[in-house]
C-alpha cells in the first residue's frame, strides 16, 4: 500500500504541475508597457506619472539594486473572451527569484487616479482588473528592485547592504506582463488537490483515512481529461468532494488562524523600503477583504500604521474602515515589535504608551495582547510592564528556536520578576509565516505540549519578514480545513477570540517564572556597538529633557516641548525594533540609525539647554552649579536638583616599583607595570577584591566565528581561543589628585589599538575605566574581564525596573545554555558580606562564570562583551573608533544601582541658580525613574517609580510644587482603582511597594 500511494503521489504531483496549473489561465493577451526609472530614492505617485515614459518590452533588464522603475501598463481585454469581470486579471512577473517572498523584487499597482489596487509579490503576482471583454485599462506599477541580501542563509559577506557599494547594473529582467482570463473552477480544483494531498502526506501510513484520501486523489486525476481540463475540472472536484466534506473528530485540535504579515521595520532592507513593504502588504490584505468577508488580519506596530497615515493616506482611510469592522485588527499595542532585552525601563514602557496611544487616538481601539513573535528573548520585567499598560495576553514563537532546551509549554502563565502574571501562548506551529499547509497544521497538533488540559492553538498565516501577507490560496486552505477529518479544525479569527478561548479552557495554567531566555542569537547583545550606544545615550537624554522641561514648566511657566519630545521618542522607539537595536541589519540601516541618534541628541540638548536657561535665575542668584538628573544625590547635589557640588579631595597616587598605587579613603588600587589592576582593597574592611593570582581590567580577544547567523550568534566555542592583551605601549599618570587620580594605558594588537584611562575619584568606592578602541579586527570579539573573590552560585543583572538573578553554575542544561546574557547598567556578584558590581554606559552583553580559587573555594569572573566584528549582514560592522565606559563598584547592590545611574546620567555644569528637586523619594530603594508632564496636555505631573532592591519598601514621595491631589494610574496615565500603594496623601505621598513593583503616580495641578 505504501508503494502504491507513492506512485499516486508522483502521478498527482505531475498532473498538478503539467495539466492543472497551466489550465488556470484560459487565455492570455499582451499589454503595452512603458517605463521610467527613478534617478535615486523613491518618489510619490503624482511625481512619478508626470515624467516621460519610454517603450519597454518583456525580457528587458531593469532596476539596479535598491532602485525603482515605474511601468505604465495599458491594453484592452480581448472582446472575444467569454469572461466574467471577476476573472480578468493582470499577471506580472517582475523577474522574481526562487527565494523567499519579501526578499527580492516587489511592486505596487496604482489606478490612474492614484488609488492603490494591489501589490505584486513572488507568489502573488496578479491584480484584479474587473474589466469586461472589450474594455480598455491603464495602470501604473511601482517596481522596487530590492536585492536578495542573503535569503539562502549562507551568511556570505555582501556589498549590497549599502547603496554606496552596489553596482549600477540592473539586477532583474521583466519576465511577463499579460492580461489573463482565469478559470476559477480549475483554480478551486488545485486548492482541493493541495489540501487533500497535504493531509494525506502527514497521516500515519496505516491510516484508513490516508488510504481514502489517496484513492480520492487518484479518482480526481482519472476524472479530469488532460485534453479538456477546463471542461472536466468540475468532475475532478466532485471526486474529491466526499473526502473534503468528512468532518473533523470532536477531539481534533482547534486552530485559530490569524491572517498576519510579520514585516520587519528594517532588516535586510532600509526603513524607507519597509514603508513601501507595508503599503504593498496592506493593499494585498484590503484586496482580499473585498473578496472574502470572513477574512481577518492582525497587524502589530503602531509605527507601521503611522507610516500609512503619513505616506499613503488613501490606503490608511481604507484601513480605518476595516478596523472599525473588526477585520483589520491592531495587535500588540507597541510602537514597534521591539527588542525587550536592551530597551531601558522607561523606553519599554513608552513602547506601549506610544503604541496604544496611537491606536486609541486613531481607531478608538485598544489591543489587549502583546504580539512579539520574533524578538530575541523576553525580559523578566515584561509581564509587569505589559499588564501596567492594560495588556492581558502575550504571544511569541521565537523560543522554539532554542538550541538546547525545548520549552515545556505552549500555553501558560508567565510570571515576571515582581510576581505579575500574564497568560502566554507560543504557537506550536513554530512559525509566524504559515501557509496553512497540511504539514504545518499536523505539526501544530502533534507539537502542542499541553494536551489533555488544553487543545487550542493559534496559527499566524501569511508571508512575512519582508511582507506580502496572506494570499487567496491560504484562505482557500482555511475554508477546506474548517472541519476536515484527520486535520485540526481551522477558524479564521482575531487574536482576541483565540486568547479568550485558550485562557478559558486552561485554568489554572502552569506557571513559568522569570525571563524567557532565547538560547540563540546571543551576539545581538553586542553587535553594532554604535547603535547600542546611541540608544542608551538617547534614553538618558530623554530622561533629562523630560525632567528639566517639566521642572521649567512647573517652576518657571516655560512651554513644555511636546512635539520635540514626541518626535525624539518615536525615533528612539522605532530604532529599538528587534533587528535594529540588536545589530542584525544591513549597514544602511545602522548608518541611518546613527545619523538619527545624532539628530535626537541635538534636539534634546536644545530642550535641556532651554529648560536650564528658564530655570537659571538672574543677577546675584547666578553661580556655577551642577544639574543632577540622577535619582541619587551626587557630590552633595540632590537628586533631580541643581546646586554647588561638594567634591572630596583625598585621592592620591604613588609610584611603587614600576607600578602605581591609586588610593582614597575607600579603596587602594594597584596598577602593575603591564597596566593591569593587580589589587583592589576595600580600605574599611581590608578585603581584597581580586582572587589570588588574578588581575582585573584584562582585555581579552576571542575568535568569533559562529556556525550560522553571524551578527546574531555567539557560539560557546569562542571560549577555547582567548588571548589576554598584556603587551604595553605606554603607561602614564595623567591626574595626580587630590580630586581624582588617573593613569592611561595604551596597547596595540592585531590591526587595532586601545587606550584605557583608569580613574579613582576622591571618596569613591569605584574605579572608572574608559576604553577607547580603534577597532579593525574581523570575526573577533573583545571582552573586559574582572575576577571577583566571592563564592556564589548566581549573579544579579539590571533589567527594566529591577534586576534578575541568574545562575552562574552549569548544573542543568538550561544553566549551561545561558552562557551569554544581557544586562542594562550593571551586574553584581556577592557573598554573604561582600559584593562587587561592574557598571557600564552602553554595553549589554555579559558572561559571568565560576572558577576554582587558589587556596580553595571558587571565585566569579565577570566579563563585559565590548565589541564584535561579524561579516554578515554588514561586513563593516563595528569597524573604527569606540569609546566605552565601565566602572568597578565595590559595595552592595544599592551601590551598583547608584553608580549605574551616575555613569549614564553625568551631571551638567551651568551658570544658574540652585534648583530644588521637583520630586524626592525618602527611601533609597524607591527609585524615581521618570518625571514628565501628562500625555493629555493637562499639565499634571507624572512620576514613574519602582522598588529597586527586590524587597518590600515603604516611603514618602514629596512633591516640591502645589498640587490638588495624587492618584495611581496605569502606564497610559488612566486612574486605577485604589489599592495598597498609596497609604496616605498630603504634601508627601506615603506609599508601600512590593519587590520590584512599578508604580505611576499622577499629581493633579491647576
Amino acid at each position: 500500500m505504501y508503494q502504491q500511494n507513492q506512485l499516486v503521489e508522483l502521478r498527482v504531483d505531475r498532473f498538478l504541475r503539467e495539466r492543472l496549473a497551466p489550465a488556470v489561465e484560459r487565455a492570455a493577451a499582451p499589454a503595452t508597457i512603458e517605463a521610467w526609472a527613478v534617478p535615486d530614492e523613491p518618489v510619490p505617485f503624482a511625481q512619478a506619472v508626470a515624467n516621460t515614459f519610454e517603450p519597454f518590452a518583456v525580457g528587458q533588464p531593469w532596476g539596479r539594486a535598491w532602485g525603482t522603475v515605474w511601468f505604465r501598463v495599458t491594453g484592452a481585454v480581448p472582446a472575444e473572451w467569454d469572461a466574467d469581470p471577476r476573472d480578468v486579471e493582470l499577471v506580472v512577473d517582475l523577474g522574481f527569484l526562487s527565494g523567499q517572498a519579501g526578499f527580492q523584487a516587489e511592486g505596487l499597482v496604482y489606478a490612474t487616479d492614484g488609488s492603490i489596487l494591489k501589490a505584486l509579490e513572488p507568489f502573488n503576482g496578479y491584480v484584479r482588473l474587473q474589466a469586461t471583454p472589450g474594455e480598455s485599462f491603464e495602470v501604473f506599477v511601482e517596481a522596487a528592485s530590492n536585492p536578495d541580501v542573503g535569503s539562502d542563509w549562507s551568511f556570505r559577506p555582501t556589498p549590497v547592504g549599502r547603496k554606496s557599494t552596489v553596482s549600477d547594473q540592473p539586477i532583474y529582467s521583466l519576465r511577463r506582463i499579460e492580461v489573463v482570463h482565469r478559470d476559477r473552477e480549475v483554480w478551486e480544483l488545485i486548492q482541493d488537490v493541495w489540501t487533500v494531498r497535504g493531509l494525506a502526506a502527514v497521516l500515519p501510513l496505516e491510516s484508513p483515512r490516508r488510504a481514502s484520501l489517496f484513492a480520492a486523489l487518484e479518482d480526481a486525476v482519472d476524472a479530469v481529461d488532460p485534453g479538456a481540463v477546463n471542461a472536466t475540472a468540475p468532475a475532478g472536484r466532485a471526486a474529491l468532494a466526499g473526502v473534503l466534506s468528512s468532518p473533523a473528530a470532536a477531539s481534533a485540535h482547534r486552530v485559530f488562524a490569524v491572517g498576519h504579515a510579520h514585516i520587519d521595520s528594517a532588516w535586510l532592507w532600509p526603513v524607507r523600503e519597509t514603508i513601501r513593504k507595508c503599503a504593498r502588504t496592506f493593499s494585498n490584505v484590503l484586496d482580499l477583504m473585498d473578496q472574502d468577508p470572513e477574512f481577518v488580519f492582525a497587524c502589530s506596530s503602531a509605527q507601521q500604521f503611522a507610516w500609512m497615515k503619513q505616506f499613503y493616506p488613501e490606503l490608511f482611510d481604507r484601513i480605518r474602515v476595516r478596523v472599525a469592522e473588526g477585520r483589520f485588527v491592531p495587535v500588540g499595542g507597541m510602537w514597534v515589535e521591539s527588542d525587550t532585552n536592551m530597551p531601558g525601563s522607561e523606553a519599554l514602557a513608552r513602547q506601549f504608551v506610544a503604541g496604544k496611544g496611537f491606536f486609541l487616538e486613531e481607531f478608538g481601539y485598544e489591543p489587549r495582547e502583546v504580539w512579539l513573535p520574533d524578538s530575541f528573548g523576553y525580559s523578566g520585567a515584561l509581564p509587569q510592564i505589559a499588564r501596567a499598560a492594560g495588556a492581558e495576553y502575550f504571544l511569541t514563537q521565537k523560543i522554539s528556536w532554542n538550541e538546547v532546551n525545548t520549552f515545556p509549554h505552549h500555553s501558560f502563565e508567565w510570571e515576571g520578576i515582581d510576581g505579575t502574571r500574564i497568560f502566554t501562548h507560543f504557537p506550536p506551529v513554530d512559525t509566524y509565516n504559515s501557509r496553512l499547509s497540511g504539514a504545518e497544521l499536523a505539526h501544530a497538533e502533534r507539537n502542542f505540549a499541553d494536551k489533555g488540559r488544553a487543545n487550542t492553538s493559534l496559527v499566524p498565516f501569511g508571508y512575512g519578514d519582508g511582507g506580502g501577507g496572506p494570499t487567496r490560496e491560504m484562505l482557500a486552505a482555511a475554508r477546506r480545513t474548517a472541519s476536515l477529518e484527520g486535520s485540526p479544525t481551522v477558524r479564521v479569527a482575531a487574536p482576541s477570540e483565540f486568547f479568550a478561548a485558550a485562557s478559558a479552557e486552561f485554568d489554572p495554567a502552569p506557571v513559568w517564572a522569570g525571563e524567557l531566555y532565547l538560547e540563540f542569537h546571543r551576539g545581538t547583545y553586542t553587535s553594532q556597538a554604535r547603535t547600542k550606544q546611541g540608544n542608551r545615550r538617547s534614553e538618558h537624554l530623554l530622561h533629562e529633557a523630560e525632567l528639566w522641561a517639566t521642572t521649567a514648566a512647573v517652576r518657571a511657566g516655560a512651554e513644555y516641548p511636546v512635539a520635540a519630545l514626541r518626535e525624539a521618542w518615536q525615533t528612539v522607539l522605532l530604532q529599538q525594533f528587534h533587528d535594529i537595536l540588536p545589530g542584525s541589519s544591513i549597514g544602511w540601516v545602522h548608518d541611518q540609525a546613527e545619523e538619527n541618534y545624532a539628530v535626537v541628541a541635538e534636539a534634546l540638548e536644545s530642550v535641556i539647554a532651554a529648560s536650564i536657561a528658564a530655570l537659571g535665575g538672574t543677577g546675584d542668584e547666578l553661580t556655577e552649579v551642577v544639574f543632577n538628573a540622577s535619582p541619587y544625590a551626587v557630590d552633595g547635589v540632590p537628586a533631580f536638583g541643581a546646586g554647588q557640588a561638594a567634591v572630596s579631595a583625598d585621592a592620591r597616587i604613588a609610584a611603587d616599583a614600576g607600578a602605581y598605587v591609586l588610593e582614597n579613603a575607600a579603596l587602594r588600587i594597584r596598577v602593575d607595570g603591564s597596566g593591569l589592576v593587580a589589587s583592589i582593597v576595600e580600605v574599611a574592611s581590608g578585603r581584597e577584591v581580586l582572587p589570588p593570582g588574578t588581575r582585573a581590567n584584562v582585555l581579552q580577544v576571542f575568535r568569533d566565528t559562529p556556525s550560522q547567523w553571524d551578527a546574531w550568534d555567539v557560539d560557546v566555542e569562542y571560549r577555547r581561543s582567548g588571548e589576554d592583551l598584556t603587551a604595553l605601549d605606554s603607561l602614564d599618570v595623567i591626574a595626580d589628585g587630590p580630586q581624582e587620580v588617573a593613569v592611561r594605558v595604551a596597547r596595540s594588537f592585531g590591526d587595532s589599538s586601545v587606550v584605557q584611562t583608569l580613574t579613582l575619584r576622591a571618596g569613591a568606592a569605584t574605579l572608572d575605566i574608559e576604553t577607547e578602541v580603534d577597532w579593525h579586527e574581523r570575526q573577533r570579539m573583545l571582552k573586559l574581564a574582572v575576577p571577583v573573590d566571592v563564592h556564589t552560585a548566581s549573579a544579579l543583572s539590571e533589567i527594566q525596573f529591577g534586576h534578575i538573578e541568574r545562575a552562574t553554575h552549569t548544573n542543568t542544561s538550561w544553566d549551561t545554555a545561558r552562557f551569554e546574557t544581557s544586562a542594562h547598567r550593571w551586574v553584581h556578584v556577592s557573598d554573604a558580606g561582600f559584593g562587587v558590581g561592574l557598571a557600564n554606559d552602553s554595553t549589554y552583553g555579559h558572561d559571568i562564570t565560576r572558577h576554582p580559587r587558589t587556596g580553595g573555594g571558587t571565585y566569579s569572573l565577570v566579563r563585559q562583551t565590548l565589541l564584535r566584528a561579524p561579516l554578515f549582514p554588514d561586513p563593516e560592522a563595528d569597524q573604527g573608533r569606540h569609546v566605552l565606559r565601565s566602572a568597578i563598584v565595590v559595595g552592595g547592590v544599592d551601590d551598583a544601582i547608584e553608580q549605574g545611574y551616575r555613569l549614564n546620567l553625568p551631571v551638567r555644569a551651568a551658570a544658574a541658580a540652585a534648583v530644588e528637586p521637583l520630586v524626592a523619594s525618602s527611601t533609597p530603594s524607591i527609585v524615581v525613574e521618570t518625571i514628565k508632564l501628562a500625555e493629555d496636555g493637562s499639565g499634571d505631573v507624572i512620576v514613574r517609580l519602582y522598588e529597586a532592591h527586590g524587597s518590600r519598601a515603604t516611603g514618602a514621595i514629596a512633591a516640591g510644587f502645589d498640587h490638588r491631589g495624587v492618584v495611581e494610574t496605569d502606564l497610559l496615565e488612566r486612574e486605577q482603582p485604589a489599592n495598597a500603594v498609596i497609604r496616605a496623601a498630603g504634601a508627601a505621598v506615603e506609599i508601600g511597594l512590593r519587590p520590584f513593583q512599578l508604580v505611576t503616580l499622577r499629581f493633579a495641578r491647576g
